[in-house]
């Protein structure tokens, strides 16, 4: 991997501080205080019943699934599980919000004390540590409409099932800003509680940065970066403010603690508002919801359904299938493209499978903007592609064409080879007459080659590629010019 330039190695004698707030939605059938759908809904408003909607009178009645995923996201990020638990409600105001208030949990979180694991630049592990896991609802959401000057209101996502995962200011930079968000959305989607989808919302980072010099330990002011919807946005927006809270401290300017946006297109932040304290929302407790128990019997369940974890998977692909560090870091941060190749490694343990994974199925993928769900080359037809090359039935050339094929169609890979004869060609009675018919042809480029142009052996190479159409074996055309053109 190429060396990242972080922004503040200008001014060495500052540190930056990064801590992070995750929101991640759960992926439960109903939300987390009412029997609705919990499911996205092009139709505003259609989701909704007296309780998420905020109706007078209405009771919550907390959802077992939800702690459940809390638990287990708890016990996948190395915290301990709060045998007794309560909810708060969080006082604000925002037309989206109908109780003027969110269930959440303040002073008694169901996780606490945890840690990730990310990998930095030079292969090292550096844990993360993490303050808390909390349960909450997410708030509805806003629609403004410029031209008519006018806002409306969809309640559709009121009340569906978050987990807050907050961490200490444990992050130096935006690469491990960057490593920690990718391996926290992976635990996520290993472990089936929420997609992880940045683009809907369902896995939000707010970002907090402030800076300091080195050797003092106050914290310095931070400014929180928000609604950042890609990994990429998060690293350059923190590389933005880094530089701009240094700069106004070099000029002997205040830094005010405030929400701040990312302008992707001009590449800068702006102020959202000032940051509220945590008096403002004059948290109590939540009447209506009795404390939460859990019991070690309750825990144990949940363990017995831990997966296999990213660093776990990195690590057993890198020791005993033997990928690099970097073919290894591509699988486990896609799970869908690390259990394409888990399954295609089932049918054929060869080294080709991972080289045509990245490059040709990837490849394939971007260019024709199609999700891996719906490839048409299965894992078990990419280990047939393979064994045809390795089998010598079909060399590189034609297996490119039948990758295509099989692609578009769907057809079996061998059915296709024996119709469309991409079988290639070994025979060395076949192929020595058209070598020797080759040569013939390019008299000066023999005579160059001798001379010691040694590049014009491809250039031979390729023309006997042409002349069989792609199916004569490289290795015997290769064996055959060494021999013909010495003569």
């Amino acid at each position: 991997m190429p060396k990242t330039t972080f922004v503040n190695n200008s001014y060495s004698h500052y540190e930056t501080i990064i801590g992070i707030e995750v929101h991640v939605q759960l992926t439960t059938k109903s939300k987390i205080f009412c029997l609705c759908n919990n499911e996205i809904s092009k139709k505003p408003n259609s989701n909704i019943c007296e309780i998420c909607a905020g109706y007078p009178g209405s009771l919550p009645t907390l959802n077992k699934k939800v702690v459940d995923y809390a638990i287990l996201a708890g016990l996948a990020t190395n915290c301990s599980i709060a045998k007794r638990s309560s909810f708060a409600r969080k006082h604000y105001f925002y037309p989206d919000l109908p109780k003027g208030y969110q269930i959440t949990q303040h002073t008694d979180p169901i996780c606490i004390e945890g840690y990730i694991p990310i990998r930095l630049e030079n292969g090292n592990i550096k844990k993360i540590r993490l303050i808390r896991i909390h349960m909450e609802e997410d708030a509805g959401k806003s629609i403004h409409i410029p031209e008519s000057n006018e806002s409306f209101v969809d309640l559709n996502r009121t009340g569906t099932p978050l987990l807050e995962i907050v961490s200490y200011p444990d992050i130096s930079n935006s690469y491990e800003a960057k490593a920690y968000l990718k391996t926290l959305r992976s635990i996520v989607q290993y472990l089936n509680i929420g997609t992880g989808n940045m683009e809907e919302g369902a896995f939000r980072a707010d970002t907090n940065v402030s800076i300091r010099k080195k050797g003092t330990t106050k914290l310095g002011i931070r400014c929180e970066l928000k609604n950042i919807n890609s990994f990429k946005f998060i690293g350059d927006a923190i590389e933005y403010e880094i530089n701009r809270q240094v700069t106004l401290l070099e000029h002997g300017e205040d830094i005010v603690q405030e929400t701040r946006l990312w302008n992707a297109k001009n590449k800068k932040t702006f102020s959202m508002r000032t940051k509220e304290e945590a008096a403002d929302y004059r948290y109590f407790q939540e009447p209506d919801l009795p404390l939460l128990e859990i019991t070690n019997e309750w825990i144990d369940r949940i363990k017995q359904h831990l997966p296999e974890l990213p660093h776990e998977k990195f690590e057993r692909l890198c020791t005993q299938q033997g990928l690099s560090p970097y073919e290894a870091e591509i699988l486990v941060d896609d799970i869908i493209l690390a259990n394409y190749f888990e399954e295609a490694h089932q049918y054929s343990k060869s080294k080709q499978i991972i080289n045509w994974i990245l490059r040709d199925v990837l490849g394939y993928l971007k260019e024709h903007g199609i999700p891996l769900s719906e490839f048409k080359v299965t894992p078990k037809k990419l280990s047939e592609i393979i064994e045809l090359i390795e089998t010598g039935i079909i060399n590189v050339h034609a297996a490119k064409e039948l990758f295509t094929i099989v692609a578009q169609t769907g057809q079996a890979p061998a059915d296709i080879v024996k119709e469309k004869g991409f079988e290639q060609i070994v025979s060395i009675e076949k192929l020595e007459p058209i070598v020797k018919e080759v040569i013939a042809s390019y008299p000066n480029e023999k005579k160059a080659y001798l001379a010691g142009k040694e590049k014009l052996f491809s250039f031979f190479v390729g023309q006997i590629m042409k002349k069989t159409k792609g199916k004569a074996s490289p290795q015997v055309i290769q064996e055959l010019l060494k021999k013909e053109l010495k003569k």
